[in-house]
């Protein structure tokens, strides 16, 4: 290899380098955000499992009174 060859190798190295420093971040995001969905997903699941074991709720109904000093 001359002179030229180990240019070129570093130019393109050099290249590569910056690229993976600009793409990682979003590659970082890409996985973080999929972490998330997919415990969002297991949260759901798992809520729903639960409510799905409890017995219906019955809907109650409540009557409230304001009380002041003059009644």
């Amino acid at each position: 290899m001359d002179t030229a060859h180990i240019e070129g190798l570093i130019g393109m190295l050099t290249v590569l380098g910056i690229l993976v420093l600009l793409v990682l971040p979003s590659v970082m995001g890409i996985v973080h955000d999929r972490r998330i969905d997919r415990q969002i997903r297991e949260a759901e699941q798992a809520r729903r499992e639960t409510e799905a074991s409890r017995p219906p709720r019955t809907r109650r109904r409540y009557f409230t009174t304001t009380v002041t000093h003059h009644s």
